[in-house]
């Protein structure tokens, strides 16, 4: 395959063309050094084979944004530490530099003051001004402390320099965003200025790097802070004229919404970056990579053959497997666990102030603590449940050397991901089930479909622990009408067990009511939500709710928050609103989508004749699939 070829880029061998692109992590110290866990992050990529690593955001400057700082010597042996440990596995290191869109030493005066309400009131406005307000001797100042960081990136044993061209630098190439009238605002050759005096100066600075340039573009449809697409080739050759090496090709930002740049499933086709990318490689000579859904090796293999790109980057695909390089080397690509791009572990993470941590990897972001121990003996043991948590666990502990039998009362495997993936723009959540399912198959778990887990059957299997996974059961309230003809259950519409049509109403504005209502929308039936809290979806992915909310309105669904459900007839639901005034709404049918609730095993049996019990997922608690997988890896692998 073309994409584990080696590739020379500014007269260094690279091993191959898989590149981990600059992912904000949440990783590092405090002080942005480069903390154990990073470490053991960025490491544990390189011992899966991946040949180009880039640090994202790595300021030249202090901050209080949470991302990897390099402003001062003290903080370059980490970095040197970082470098070794991936070198030791042949692959190279880059740290992606950038300047924030705001006055970072008013911002941390500020900050040290404890003034936090002008802390945020001067975020805001700089967010919009700075890049129009910083002068020209300032940004002259930020070219040397951009400078300054790439030589300590060089003693610490960096191999490239990324310029980050979305940011302050992209906000300066925007027509959208520069407004300004001196000599970095106006043109084109105005507004790129900066960057390429930037790109200039690394290059007298720090002569032998590799110099990269994350060239950001704005499209038609998406982006501010980049470089229009319409100038981009010409933007390309201006860059390698003054000495870039390689150019990372992305969409640009500065919109608000992450799904953008880091699109989940559903909004954005794969390799959807895949022909502006290639449209810039044919204006330079210089190597070009790009990222953006890349799910599987052949994808990007089709990117490389058919001249669109020459390195590939894997995101979100190699935090749900570190080995996806090694895996696709060896011929196992089949193997490989695939990202669902669902966005909640790695985003929404980093959005909500917490670190990345993979929902179907429990090992992600756990690095240093999360590791499958070989078994010091083999013991027997029983999985009673076929969903998420309990292919995991099953995989888990056949993966150690125990010998697993599996029960699921169901014919199919996968539990309520079966009913996840049916709602808009879920499909893509299903290769979770196909991915758990290939890896019991390929660590011999044994599989009993279709049949119950009995006291007599599990004991048939002298098991030394079960493990229990059955899951939870969708929970109807105790309303009034409830158990009337015209009443559904969300889980049993989703699965094709109950129709409705016309005028519906879901109770319940979570995330099971409110993707039931949109699936229900799309299927012409003229949909209410109903909620008690004061806004819907309140946990669903910061990136998944602007497209729902805007099929919403493209169909009409009303939304009632703060409404209390009294009772249901056939013809209308009754509810009160916040002031206790009473609220009918027409109604054909009624679903229900009030949540869930842990289903009960009975494990006396087992444990009076001391078997070791385990409860993991949603039996346990209920939650999400990230909580299954997590709960299910640490219960087998203590086994």
């Amino acid at each position: 395959m073309k994409i584990l070829e080696p590739i020379t880029i500014g007269g260094v061998l690279f091993k191959n063309r898989i590149m981990f692109p600059p992912l904000t992590t949440g990783y590092e110290a405090k002080d942005g050094t480069i903390s154990s866990q990073s470490n053991a992050f960025y490491t544990r990529l390189a011992q899966g084979g991946v040949g180009y690593i880039v640090l994202g955001d790595v300021a030249p400057i202090r901050t209080f944004a949470p991302t990897p700082k390099l402003f001062d010597d003290s903080q370059i042996a980490s970095f040197r530490l970082l470098a070794d440990n991936v070198h030791a596995y042949g692959a190279k290191l880059g740290v992606q530099i950038f300047h924030p869109e705001y006055d970072c030493d008013a911002l941390n005066a500020l900050f040290a003051a404890g003034e936090m309400d002008k802390v945020r009131a001067q975020l805001h406005h700089d967010m919009q001004f700075f890049v129009n307000e910083v002068s020209e001797d300032a940004l002259m100042t930020i070219i040397d402390k951009m400078c300054a960081c790439a030589v300590r990136a060089q003693k610490a044993g960096v191999d490239v320099i990324q310029v980050h061209g979305d940011r302050l630098v992209g906000a300066l190439c925007s027509t959208q965003m520069n407004t300004r009238t001196d000599k970095f605002g106006g043109s084109f050759e105005n507004r790129t200025g900066f960057a390429l005096m930037l790109v200039a100066a690394l290059k007298k600075s720090v002569p032998t790097m590799i110099i990269d340039y994350k060239l950001s573009v704005v499209t038609p449809e998406r982006g501010k802070g980049g470089i229009d697409e319409v100038d981009a080739p010409l933007f390309a050759q201006r860059l390698e004229a003054v000495g870039v090496d390689m150019l990372h090709v992305g969409q640009a930002n500065h919109t608000g919404n992450m799904a953008d740049t880091i699109p989940p499933m559903g909004v954005q086709p794969y390799c959807f970056f895949a022909d502006i990318t290639g449209n810039i490689k044919r204006a330079v000579s210089i190597p070009v990579s790009t990222s953006g859904r890349i799910i599987d090796p052949n994808m990007g293999e089709n990117m490389l053959q058919n001249g669109k790109a020459d390195m590939i980057g894997i995101g979100r695909a190699l935090l749900a497997d570190p080995d996806w390089t090694n895996k696709a080397a060896a011929g196992q690509a089949q193997d490989i666990v695939r990202c669902i791009s669902c966005n909640e572990g790695c985003v929404d993470n980093v959005l909500n102030r917490s670190f990345i941590a993979c929902v179907v990897n429990a090992e992600n972001g756990f690095e240093e603590t999360r590791f499958i121990t070989p078994a010091e003996t083999q013991k027997n043991i029983v999985v009673i449940g076929g969903g998420p948590a309990g292919l995991e666990a099953a995989r888990v502990a056949a993966k150690k050397g125990h010998r697993v039998t599996l029960f699921e009362k169901e014919n199919q495997l996968g539990g309520q991901l079966n009913i996840a993936n049916i709602p808009p723009r879920k499909s893509e959540i299903y290769r979770a089930v196909e991915d758990l399912i290939q890896a019991v198959h390929r660590e011999g778990v044994t599989l009993h479909l279709g049949k119950t887990a009995t006291v007599s059957n599990v004991l048939a299997c002298a098991p030394d622990a079960v493990i229990v996974a059955v899951g939870a059961s969708s929970f109807i309230p105790p309303i009034a009408g409830v158990d009337g003809e015209n009443v559904r259950d969300a889980w049993k519409v989703l699965a094709s067990e109950q129709k409705v049509s016309g005028r519906v109403v879901v109770i319940g504005g979570g995330i099971v009511g409110c993707e039931t209502a949109e699936y229900l929308a799309e299927q012409d039936c003229k949909v209410s939500i109903v909620e008690m809290q004061d806004k819907i979806a309140d946990h669903l992915s910061t990136t998944i709710l602007p497209t729902m909310l805007e099929n919403y309105r493209i169909h009409g669904v009303e939304q009632y928050v703060n409404h209390q459900v009294i009772s249901i007839d056939k013809e209308k639901l009754h509810c009160v609103d916040k002031d206790n005034k009473p609220v009918e709404i027409p109604c054909d049918y009624v679903v229900i989508a009030s949540g869930a609730r842990p289903v009960e095993f009975d494990t006396a049996a087992f444990l009076d004749k001391g078997i070791a019990v385990v409860k993991v997922g949603d039996c346990s608690e209920v939650t999400d699939i990230s909580h299954a997988i997590k709960t299910a890896y640490d219960a087998a692998n203590a086994l």
